[in-house]
């Protein structure tokens, strides 16, 4: 592509106080300079992009911003000895969409450390079904094996109609865990049942004000909320568990005490997929390439074009998407 060749962007911008959100034409002299020019085919939906996209929260940290925090496509130019032209690649974490242009336009300009090779096992569509969202469950389930659960009791979900916690729904289920997914959404119940998920529990319980320790629920549990949820989840579970913490909807405040880990030994992981180590990343996606069916993604997956997604943030910002959207950004 010509560097005055024009291409489509969903752009955000702000004028004082007034952000907004326009389709332009950019052209890759545009685009900031890093070592790798990537021809973006797919991106994904997922709530941190509703909101940066309809300017709800402070996503956007940086204007003009491209959204989009997670893209796959192939290298189209390289000043990296570790990709060449033609080579496919996913670009997730970093802060793309936040501070640095994202995946909602057709060409993509990223660090060579930013990107992992895309796994033979997955296609694109595919690897935009996992996105973020599977990368940031799949580390959570790896930091439940090494750091331990027990497996006679279920491992519990929070947030599990969510990008994060309905693929941990369906990953532990298929690594043969019993699952205990909690929700908000009574329209998620058959939906969490269908990726595996045994028990439905109502997040309301989660969300009262929690007790130094209850009775030992769960073997581990993946946290996608935060605040109470996760001050009585570490109340509830059993003795050398571990819980994996990666997200702060319903509060960044831990309410909790020391009895859960001094008394039965809970370990509390935080997990970022923002900025985790290379290695740990390429593991994480070979592991996600082994796990998910192209069968199961398909059945969670709707794809979209780029026109579509300001509609589709409303959808998502108002809880009324289950599964995974992928942005065909090429459509």
């Amino acid at each position: 592509m010509r560097d005055n060749a024009k291409f489509e962007a969903l752009v955000v911008d702000r004028e004082q106080d007034n952000v907004f959100y326009s389709f332009k034409k950019l052209s890759l002299q545009d685009l900031p300079a890093e070592d790798v020019l990537i021809r973006v085919h797919y991106s994904s939906l997922n709530y941190k992009d509703g909101m940066a996209v309809l300017n709800r929260g402070k996503i956007v940290r940086k204007y003009p911003m491209i959204p989009g925090i997670d893209l796959v496509g192939t290298v189209e130019k390289s000043k990296s000895p570790a990709y060449q032209p033609g080579d496919p690649v996913i670009l997730t974490g970093w802060e793309t969409g936040e501070t640095h242009w994202g995946g909602y336009a057709e060409y993509a300009s990223a660090k060579a450390e930013w990107l992992v090779p895309l796994s033979n096992a997955l296609s694109m569509k595919h690897a935009m079904s996992i996105g973020t969202a599977g990368l940031t469950a799949m580390l959570a389930i790896m930091a439940l094996k090494k750091h331990g659960i027990n497996r006679e009791k279920p491992i519990l979900v929070t947030g599990a109609s969510g990008g994060v916690g309905s693929l941990a729904v369906a990953i532990l289920s298929r690594l043969g865990y019993q699952v205990d997914a909690s929700t908000g959404s009574e329209s998620a119940h058959s939906f969490l049942r269908s990726l595996g998920a045994t028990e439905i529990i109502d997040r309301r319980e989660l969300a009262e004000k929690p007790r130094p320790l209850q009775s030992q629920r769960w073997g581990g549990a993946v946290d996608v909320v935060g605040g109470n949820t996760l001050s009585n989840t570490l109340a509830g579970v059993s003795y050398y568990g571990t819980v994996a913490s990666c997200g702060l909807a319903g509060d960044n405040k831990l309410n909790a005490t020391v009895y859960p880990f001094i008394l039965r030994g809970i370990k509390l992981v935080g997990i970022d997929s923002n900025t985790c180590p290379p290695e740990v990343r390429k593991e994480a996606w070979n592991r996600l390439a082994e796990v998910l069916s192209a069968e199961l993604l398909d059945e969670l997956t709707e794809v979209h074009g780029l026109k579509d997604v300001p509609a589709l943030s409303e959808k998502i910002l108002r809880g009324e998407v289950h599964g995974r959207i992928v942005i065909d950004i090429q459509q």
